[in-house]
């Protein structure tokens, strides 16, 4: 790796916000042309500050979480512990406190030096050009390639998210080899809300990362039921998270004061396919939710 990739990627011009909105041909390829260097300016980033960067583990999530996942990975049997820490908010939507809120300023403040790393990242848009957010997901285009954070990534996906998805919709199972991810910032000032929209995924994750005090108002998340037509309003308190169908309907209110940030994960079958509507339950052994799939190459690319 030359020494110089860190520098050449900061010099870098990335494309304008009305480019990437437009879906310009020239920004997939500016990504695309530049995508070993960013690689390499990450990993030489990383490992220019690793004596300032927070060790990014599993010690970041709530403890009774942590402590009841591992006991059903050691032992399936015992995951009806992981269901209990779940609470059915909606149909099909489940809300468990996912980080420990005093942890999260070490999540924070990594993510801060990220930012100021000044490596071109891409912005979520697939519904709308979010600024403060980044990619997450590997096979994403301008994604966060920092090794470290990669190995904390799949273990969010690998040995938290698709157990828990599994046990809660059982019928997910096979449709949960690809995965997709990014964070999104909500600010008055800046992006402040979400349309109502369904999610090209399986299941979504959504794990809020505001820190205690960092308070915000609005962004309420509304949740529909489309077969009563019955909304169910949902705020988030620093390190919750609510999991649900990706068919679930939802929308994020205008943020009015502060800012929400969050990390939001996807997963899906091969070529983008999610369960069907009409879909049964499928009854599952244990040890077939505590189980990492094999991931298939994918081109689907859902954003």
């Amino acid at each position: 790796m030359s020494l110089n990739q860190l520098q050449r990627a900061r010099a870098l011009d990335l494309p304008s916000r009305e480019a990437m909105l437009q879906r310009a041909p020239s920004v997939q390829q500016f990504w695309m042309d530049n995508q070993l260097l960013l690689s390499d300016a990450w990993a030489q980033w990383e490992h220019s500050e690793k004596d300032h960067l927070v060790a990014l583990d599993d010690s970041l999530l709530d403890a009774n979480l942590r402590q009841t996942v591992a006991q059903a990975w050691q032992n399936p049997t015992k995951e009806s512990a992981v269901q209990e820490l779940w609470q059915e908010l909606a149909p099909d939507v489940f809300e468990c406190q996912f980080f420990d809120p005093e942890r999260l300023a070490d999540l924070r403040d990594y993510l801060d030096k990220v930012s100021m790393a000044n490596i071109p990242m891409r912005p979520p848009y697939g519904i709308a050009l979010n600024r403060g957010g980044a990619m997450l997901d590997r096979r994403s285009e301008g994604f966060l390639a920092a090794p470290g954070f990669q190995v904390f990534y799949r273990e969010l996906l690998d040995r938290y998210m698709r157990p828990i998805a599994r046990l809660l919709f059982p019928e997910v199972t096979g449709y949960d080899t690809q995965t997709f991810g990014f964070s999104i910032q909500y600010q008055a000032s800046k992006d402040t809300s979400l349309r109502l929209h369904t999610d090209a995924s399986a299941v979504t994750l959504n794990i809020n990362l505001n820190k205690p005090g960092e308070v915000f108002t609005g962004s309420v998340v509304d949740f529909y039921n489309s077969a009563t037509g019955q909304v169910k309003a949902f705020t988030f308190k620093p390190g919750t998270a609510v999991i649900h169908r990706g068919s679930v309907a939802h929308k994020a209110h205008p943020i009015s004061s502060g800012e929400r940030t969050n990390f939001v994960l996807w997963l899906y079958g091969e070529r983008g396919q999610i369960p069907p509507h009409s879909t049964p339950r499928k009854l599952i052994e244990p040890a077939q939710r505590w189980t990492i799939p094999p991931v298939i190459a994918d081109d689907f690319a859902p954003f």
